[in-house]
């Protein structure tokens, strides 16, 4: 939300405060100011740009478009400058860019320099109103009035105007504050709570309102009161439709709106003054002299003001005459009957719509307005007919119209202020620190909240419907506390805590650990928005749309799922870090997933369809290192990633066996692993398939892994951690060559050797695996080591033989290995 610093100054008296200090109020009382930026009606400002006079002016005699000219600048030494421009002469007056000035021509500057142009000094540039940002002309130098004095800087001779533009990061609650009179509230409030100024909001009056003369009148049915609760509107005739004066142009344009005609320019400046969205009709397009507000018929199309044909929902709400419809309501406009410079008589509409409807239609069709971005929030329904009436003054002022007809106003179903109860003990409670009754009281009648009952600590009062957000005691004590400043409350001198025992393994524990693990280890955590696009389970292997949890209300089509799995989010990620050249990622994640259950959907919980389950997600891709001269240039792959989740696991004290290493037949990876226990998956990870890779436009490998967080929680020890004595007795190793056929696997083999020596040998690893034409045919050989130890005593080559042996025998028995 843009907010103009110059404009503000219409509303509250901050002359005295710099841009920067308001950004300051502005941040402490809720509205963030996440951008401050210098604007000038015309780009540089004209800044080095002066006015001269062009004392003397001959031929370059080494190019015949060139002439040569001196001219004063009123610094005492006139420039020696080279001008091409064909209309240069003696005795005029110009505009002059300076040496080190930068000119503006589109997104392309020029920075003026001293130099020699055909063997002939130059220090400045005499320019043309294009080259200063003043027009498109490029016909000649622009020539000024003879009486234009030497010397006076560009930016006061055209009258350049200067601006400060806070980018303001709105909440959605604040409706209130999407124009400059709200936010201008706000400052006073602030202002008087903090500084004591006595400031008051000057807001600009509409009592010199009248009609001119009744002549034409459009009348105004409302079809659907409850999608359009009140709609407002007057007519004006004889209204010269043209260009705005600069002042509407230039306030505009400070705040990124394009100006378009005087009509349609006075309707945006009052929504950027008010925060209430108007429209303004051609009249003689209005077939019947009649507005009609109705739903949509069934195959209805409409052109909008893009020139684009759309299909229309019965949902969506249309503004229209006796015959067709004109605009699509709180959204945009109608290509047939917009205001032009054809235009002489127009109708001026002022409605409230409701904040449902529009927002449907604008999703549906695509159309972010300003318009739509009020009335979706929730615009105030007792604004319309201010709004209309300051805007009719406006263009009668402007264009020299007439107001020909009475405010046409339907409004069934009055919204009337509503009454909120607060204690100011409780107040006190809540905030933590005690506020008199004159400061909250200040406050209060600052925020237009009218206390319309008091007896001894116990107030009612009255919420204005511009603060459609503020329905309970806590609403009114969050706006007392933000005006009053969080920085204003002190911390306490004593700590109040109480014991409390969580039950382990503490989650959140678990996960921090796992999160430093991981982080510490070159990992880079992301956070993904949980809702995401249809198209990806639609589209990639492994997933089932019926499963999604689709949202009613999306915000847009890339939005209008819960995600089924974290992969969505990460393939994203990967593509936007490859887009900027990163491509050596290590990336996880912990988050929730959602997923609906077709067997439950007619349960009468309407809950238990859905399932949410935590996850946590890793994903490895590119290099394993940075690049270094003294690291090897390794490509990450299966077994690096797998390291990491064994990693995990080995932090983690599970109930039971893990079952690592099935084999997982999934549409989404190449390759990949499962981890189960209790026949339950609790990880699966390996490369992802080349299908999903492409749809994602991802262009290298990518392994990606998952944890299913809450089953693996549910599996844990009480406390995982464990301690025990360093042991005082030493670990003894044995290497064994083993010859087994090839579809037997290590973890057949470690197993078997574990469980042949359960108290004593304490792992079992592999170095080497051979398979070649040394071997007969079907056959690989393992190297294995085996680590033995007694905590007890120290073990001897007897019982380590004996040990040895054992596990052979059982080797041979259920694998047939031998001893190379």
């Amino acid at each position: 939300m843009k907010i103009s610093y110059n404009w503000l100054k219409h509303y509250v008296d901050i002359a005295d405060y710099t841009p920067q200090e308001i950004a300051e109020i502005l941040t402490n009382s809720g509205l963030e100011v996440e951008g401050l930026e210098k604007y000038d009606s015309v780009k540089g400002g004209m800044e080095g740009i002066v006015t001269g006079k062009v004392l003397h002016c001959e031929k370059h005699p080494n190019a015949d478009r060139l002439s040569l000219t001196t001219v004063d600048i009123g610094t005492g030494r006139p420039l020696p400058i080279v001008c091409g421009a064909p209309n240069v002469a003696e005795g005029q007056k110009v505009v002059v860019a300076t040496v080190g000035t930068t000119l503006y021509t589109g997104d392309e500057t020029l920075e003026i320099k001293k130099a020699k142009i055909r063997g002939q000094l130059s220090e400045g540039m005499i320019c043309a109103e294009d080259e200063v940002g003043l027009g498109s002309s490029h016909e000649g130098i622009m020539v000024l009035d003879e009486d234009t004095p030497v010397g006076t800087p560009a930016r006061e001779y055209f009258d350049i105007k200067q601006d400060w533009i806070f980018e303001i990061g709105l909440t959605p609650n604040r409706t209130d504050a999407t124009a400059h009179m709200g936010v201008a509230r706000d400052i006073v409030a602030s202002l008087n709570q903090q500084k004591k100024t006595g400031l008051k909001l000057k807001k600009p009056s509409v009592e010199g309102f009248s009609i001119d003369e009744l002549k034409k009148r459009i009348d105004v049915a409302v079809e659907d009161i409850e999608a359009c609760p009140r709609y407002s509107g007057l007519t004006m005739m004889n209204v010269a439709v043209k260009e705005s004066p600069s002042w509407l142009k230039n306030s505009l344009n400070a705040i990124g709106i394009r100006p378009i005609n005087n009509v349609v320019d006075v309707t945006n400046f009052v929504l950027m003054e008010t925060g209430h969205p108007l429209h303004a009709f051609d009249a003689d397009k209005i077939r019947g002299d009649k507005i009609v507000v109705r739903k949509a018929r069934k195959g209805e199309k409409f052109i909008s003001l893009d020139e684009e044909e759309r299909r229309l929902l019965e949902q969506d709400l249309m503004i229209c005459d006796s015959s067709e419809g004109m605009c699509i309501a709180g959204v945009f406009g109608g290509i047939g009957s917009g205001v032009n410079e054809k235009t002489r008589n127009v109708f001026i509409e002022s409605a409230y719509f409701d904040p449902f409807h529009i927002r449907k239609t604008s999703r549906h069709h695509g159309l972010q307005t300003d318009a739509s971005f009020r009335f979706e929030r929730g615009a105030d329904p007792n604004m319309t007919i201010y709004a209309l009436k300051r805007a009719a003054m406006m263009i009668r002022e402007i264009s020299g119209g007439e107001i020909t007809s009475d405010v046409v106003d339907v409004y069934p179903n009055p919204v009337d202020p509503w009454t909120v109860s607060i204690n100011l003990d409780r107040i006190n409670t809540l905030i933590g620190q005690k506020l008199d009754k004159d400061t909250v009281t200040g406050i209060l009648n600052d925020l237009e909240i009218k206390i319309v009952r008091q007896k001894g600590r116990v107030m009612d009062v009255r919420i204005p419907t511009f603060r459609h957000d503020v329905r309970r005691e806590a609403d009114v004590v969050e706006e007392i506390l933000r005006i009053y400043g969080y920085n204003n409350i002190r911390t306490g001198e004593k700590l109040h805590a109480s014991l409390s025992h969580a039950e382990k393994p503490d989650r959140g524990k678990m996960q921090n650990i796992v999160s430093d693990f991981l982080s510490n280890n070159g990992f880079a955590e992301v956070m993904n928005n949980s809702l995401t696009r249809s198209a990806y389970t639609e589209k990639l292997p492994g997933f089932d749309p019926d499963h999604n949890a689709v949202i009613y209300n999306p915000l847009s089509s890339d939005l209008n799922v819960m995600r089924q799995s974290l992969l969505f989010g990460i393939l994203e990620t990967i593509l936007y870090n490859q887009n900027r050249q990163i491509h050596d990622l290590k990336l996880f994640e912990f988050g929730n997933v959602y997923r609906v259950r077709p067997e439950k959907k007619e349960h009468t919980d309407p809950l238990e369809k859905y399932q949410e389950n935590a996850f946590l997600s890793l994903a490895v891709s590119g290099r394993k290192n940075p690049e270094s001269w003294n690291t090897p240039a390794d490509k990450s792959d299966f077994y690096f990633l797998k390291s990491y989740i064994n990693r995990i696991f080995d932090r983690i004290k599970l109930q039971g066996p893990l079952n690592a290493g099935t084999e997982n037949p999934s549409e989404k990876y190449a390759y990949s692993l499962r981890y189960t226990l209790n026949n339950k998956t609790l990880a699966e990870f390996g490369r992802l398939s080349d299908t999903i890779t492409q749809y994602a436009g991802i262009k290298q490998a990518v392994y990606y892994g998952e944890i299913h967080w809450d089953r693996m929680m549910g599996s844990m020890l009480p406390d995982p951690l464990y301690y025990r004595e360093i042991p005082k007795f030493p670990e003894v190793r044995r290497d064994l060559a083993l010859l087994v056929d090839d579809h037997i696997t290590f973890k057949t083999l470690r197993d078997i050797i574990l469980n042949t020596g359960k108290d004593l040998i304490k792992s079992v690893g592999l170095f080497d695996v051979y398979e070649g034409d040394k071997l007969e045919k079907g056959k690989k050989s393992y190297a294995v080591n085996i680590i033995m130890q007694d905590t007890r005593k120290t073990l001897t080559d007897k019982m380590v033989d004996a040990l040895i042996n054992k596990a052979l025998k059982a080797l041979e028995k259920e694998t047939g290995a031998q001893i190379r």
